[in-house]
């Protein structure tokens, strides 16, 4: 007897089964196991269960939902607003940004309560189907120096320092698809200790274009800048530098050659500070790096130092073939600045007052408005080529919406796609 001829033998028997007696049921089940063939125990489930055609729907295991579709909408919302960070840094910023999102969204106390105690790994679970991870492949730009080598000392040990004013440099270059001739680069500086970042735009990457740059931010650090690790690039290992670290009593070090992760942390922000917001395109005029700049020097500086928490790493703990990472809680570079004793007493001040009058949904804003006047001033001829099924209408809105976080090193990457969605960061 087929599949079909015993689910029709049973709709036939259902009924009368129901009807009968105990002894016409006991003789109909072992006549109904003798022809479909089907356990006994299976053939009393399938006799004593629900009618044949209206199958029940199966109870949903595990608990129920406990975060509705409101609190889930604001979460999502806040992490684009705060630029896709991890989930941890986005749980550590909620309550320190929580001023401003009771009067974007108006929230109950009940709301604002589970967006307060949702964990950092129910958060990744939540935004799990909104984050998509972007590919990219890189193409170092680094031209090494040698002239100097044998006179700047190689740091091969880890960063160990508890006061801020330890710090890496690095180049980002702006060059498309196209290493030739004059283009964009962004000097990067991030302090090791606080993760302070600050950032200025180059056209060409000179000796001296570089040591002015670092002038300018050193200028402008809330404290003294002791120290300064680069890579192995012409750009860093050359006179101009060294003679202006000994005129500041600034610590000039290098890491390995072919080694990025000597300079890890600033390779990092490399990636969450530059390109993601500027994407790949090429920029080659006075014109874009003065607004690159306009960008470096304000809204960005302090919507990444002064909103945007970040953690990090404690230890390693090996635990078998496994190795557990421990991070320290999330703060903010202001916060980790002030709670050091190397900050300018004279700044401080200036620097809480300006945190309480800002707003990050309003610098986000601003952030958006300045890299569409960036991206319009760049180069489209030798930048990358925007899929022909994603349209380039598309493909400019979408590069606008994902920034907030670019590459490593003195290296310019093409990516497969023009998708700016956050890998996660976040």
């Amino acid at each position: 007897m087929g599949h079909k001829a015993k689910w029709e033998y049973f709709r036939a028997v259902y009924e009368r089964y129901h009807r009968a007696g105990r002894e016409a049921k006991h003789l109909m089940l072992n006549e109904f196991c003798l022809n479909t063939g089907y356990h006994r125990k299976y053939a009393i489930r399938l006799l004593n269960g629900p009618p044949p055609g209206k199958q029940p729907e199966r109870r949903r295991r595990g608990r129920r939902p406990r975060y509705g579709p409101q609190v889930l909408s604001i979460l999502a919302a806040i992490w684009e607003a705060a630029g896709y960070p991890w989930s941890v840094r986005l749980k550590a910023l909620l309550p320190s940004w929580m001023p401003w999102i009771r009067k974007r969204y108006r929230m109950t106390s009940a709301t604002e309560k589970q967006l307060l105690g949702i964990s950092a790994r129910q958060i990744d679970r939540r935004l799990r189907a909104r984050k998509s991870e972007r590919k990219r492949v890189i193409y170092g730009r680094t031209k090494p120096g040698s002239l100097l080598k044998h006179h700047i000392p190689v740091k091969t040990d880890s960063w160990d320092v508890t006061s801020p004013g330890f710090s890496e440099i690095d180049l980002v270059a702006h060059c498309g698809n196209s290493g030739d001739g004059e283009f964009a680069h962004t000097l990067n500086l991030t302090d090791i200790h606080s993760g302070w970042t600050e950032s200025r735009a180059l056209l060409g990457k000179s000796q001296v274009a570089v040591q002015q740059g670092l002038d300018e931010i050193e200028k402008r650090l809330f404290f003294r800048l002791l120290g300064v690790d680069s890579d192995n690039g012409s750009e860093f290992i050359n006179w101009h530098l060294q003679r202006w670290c000994e005129q500041k009593q600034i610590q000039l070090t290098r890491g390995r050659p072919y080694k990025k992760d000597d300079n890890a942390h600033v390779e990092q922000k490399n990636w969450t500070h530059v390109r993601k917001l500027l994407g790949w395109e090429r920029y080659d005029s006075a014109a874009a790096v003065e607004a690159i700049n306009d960008l470096y020097r304000e809204e960005l500086r302090w919507w990444m130092n002064l909103y945007l928490p970040s953690v990090k790493l404690v230890k390693k703990v090996r635990v078998g073939s496994k190795v557990r990472r421990v991070y320290d809680a999330a703060q903010t570079p202001l916060e980790r600045v002030l709670a050091g004793a190397q900050a300018k007493p004279e700044r401080v001040a200036e620097l809480k007052k300006l945190r309480q009058g800002l707003n990050p949904f309003q610098l986000g804003k601003l952030i958006d408005q300045k890299l569409q006047r960036i991206y319009d001033l760049a180069n489209r001829r030798l930048s990358p080529k925007v899929p022909a099924e994603n349209g380039g209408a598309q493909a400019k809105e979408k590069t606008q919406r994902g920034r907030r976080n670019g590459d490593g090193g003195s290296s310019v990457t093409f990516p497969m796609s023009r998708r700016s969605n956050p890998g996660l960061h976040l």
